[in-house]
């Protein structure tokens, strides 16, 4: 299985072991941020023939619905007091102790909020014999997971863990 990993983590697959995930060579698995660049090394080892039999979303960062005003508010944020910002957002995550925290930037910050996804490719995934697997928390504080499940269920099979966070965890445990 190959991993990509969220805005501002680095190693934080562990985290995600209680999830029922595929573990072969031919999944790609990504959460968050990470979730964008699964997707789009997916389509790209397709596109080269290559073999991708299945496809996990954790969290995927899901932003497209998201007014611009608050894509700004975002940026400002960020660009205002980054480590501010950064301890803002692990918290909202469920991460408070930051661990497996990496350093995030605003180039990054950028492509997860203004990334689109697209039907048409992930239809194209689903026709090329990929299965798509999307994880949601019911509470996450940093994607609208309704939204998210909403766009998503029509090409993949979606697990909504109603009392989860951004991080796949219950807050109150």
């Amino acid at each position: 299985m190959t991993y990509f990993s969220g805005f501002c983590f680095e190693g934080e697959s562990e985290i995600f072991s209680h999830i029922p995930l595929t573990h072969n060579a031919f999944t790609l698995t990504g959460f968050s941020y990470g979730a964008i660049k699964a997707y789009k090394y997916a389509l790209q080892s397709i596109q080269e023939g290559k073999r991708i039999q299945s496809l996990n979303l954790l969290s995927p960062a899901f932003f497209q619905t998201q007014s611009p005003s608050f894509l700004k508010a975002q940026i400002l944020g960020f660009r205002k007091n980054p480590q501010s910002y950064i301890q803002t957002f692990l918290s909202a995550c469920g991460n408070p102790n930051g661990k497996f925290f990496k350093n995030g930037t605003l180039e990054e910050l950028e492509e997860l909020l203004y990334f689109q996804w697209s039907e048409s490719e992930l239809e194209k995934l689903v026709k090329n014999g990929v299965k798509i697997n999307v994880f949601l928390g019911g509470e996450d504080k940093i994607i609208s997971p309704l939204e998210a499940k909403k766009f998503f269920l029509p090409y993949s099979q979606v697990f909504f863990y109603k009392g989860f966070n951004h991080c796949l965890k219950c807050d109150h445990l």
